[in-house]
């Protein structure tokens, strides 16, 4: 598989994010090597947050949370998924599949880090990826805190937000990564923060994961990754352990998704779900210390 690997000093101007990267080599599925990287934060010891970034972040997505997470005493991990910030990024666009980003990433936390007993916060593609990976590993999680997201077997809808952004990330000529970012919030970025959003991205030759991501939502039933989103659905269906909705409340794309994820997985019941006021899709931009606050609540009650 050809790759291309962000420069090193292409992150140098990013603000607000002091956190040396760490690496992993995972399989690639295709007969070779990936680097993968992702922050490690906190005591080595201590109960672990997974933190899971969708499209088109990466794990500066969890600056303003990450802090709070680590005074809390827990350990922090957020993996940058593969085509996104420092891991490596697939040249071809066929290259990337639901079915591999879901192999990558458990290559990376289960079988290079061994993790488990994990509280998994994710949004966006973090949850597409994240509650899949919960369902076919369930014994890996004490608990899951889903923001704005969903894990789509393509039987319902999308909704015609969702369907606006695919036809806008499949024709943009430029695709504009802080852009887009920015449009998810209610509040503005910094031009120094747009510019941390692009540094991953240095040409659109290293936007293929990018590009390609929002194809990759099952659209349909007969989508390659329906059958083992419903089978993953399956699973949770018989998830015991806790589950917190904490979606915003200024978000189309994902709007009403929690309603589903707390009438079917069982460990969400008489659980203090909470609506993030001021939020956009990039809630962790807007109402960032705010949420991981809930986070930790909802984890030190658990």
């Amino acid at each position: 598989m050809d790759c291309l690997r962000t420069p090193d000093d292409a992150f140098s101007g990013i603000v607000d994010f002091p956190y040396v990267p760490h690496y992993a080599e995972i399989d690639d599925l295709d007969g070779g090597r990936l680097r993968v990287a992702y922050i490690d934060e906190g005591p080595t010891d201590a109960e672990i947050i997974l933190c899971m970034h969708g499209e088109p972040s990466w794990s500066y997505l969890y600056r303003h949370m990450i802090p709070v997470f680590v005074a809390a005493g827990y350990r922090v991990i957020a993996p940058d998924l593969v085509g996104f910030g420092r891991s490596d990024k697939p040249s071809h666009r066929s290259d990337y599949s639901y079915e591999r980003h879901v192999g990558w990433m458990t290559g990376l936390l289960f079988d290079e880090l061994d993790l488990a007993s994990l509280t998994l916060v994710c949004q966006d593609w973090g949850g597409l990826l994240g509650l899949r990976i919960v369902g076919e590993h369930p014994e890996r999680f004490a608990s899951v805190v889903a923001a704005n997201t969903f894990l789509p077997t393509g039987d319902r809808q999308l909704g015609a937000a969702f369907d606006a952004w695919c036809n806008f990330s499949q024709t943009v000529e430029t695709f504009p990564t802080s852009f887009v970012i920015n449009g998810g919030c209610v509040g503005d970025l910094t031009p120094a923060e747009m510019a941390s959003y692009d540094a991953p991205f240095p040409d659109e030759s290293y936007k293929e994961g990018a590009r390609q991501f929002p194809i990759l939502v099952p659209a349909s039933p007969e989508d390659p990754a329906a059958p083992a989103n419903r089978a993953a659905w399956a699973s949770l269906q018989q998830f015991e352990r806790p589950f917190l909705c904490a979606f915003s409340d200024g978000d189309p794309i994902t709007a009403g998704a929690d309603r589903v994820l707390k009438e079917q997985i069982p460990g969400a019941s008489g659980q203090p779900h909470t609506t993030m006021i001021g939020g956009g899709h990039f809630l962790q931009e807007d109402c960032g210390p705010e949420l991981a606050a809930v986070v930790v609540s909802f984890v030190q009650g658990t």
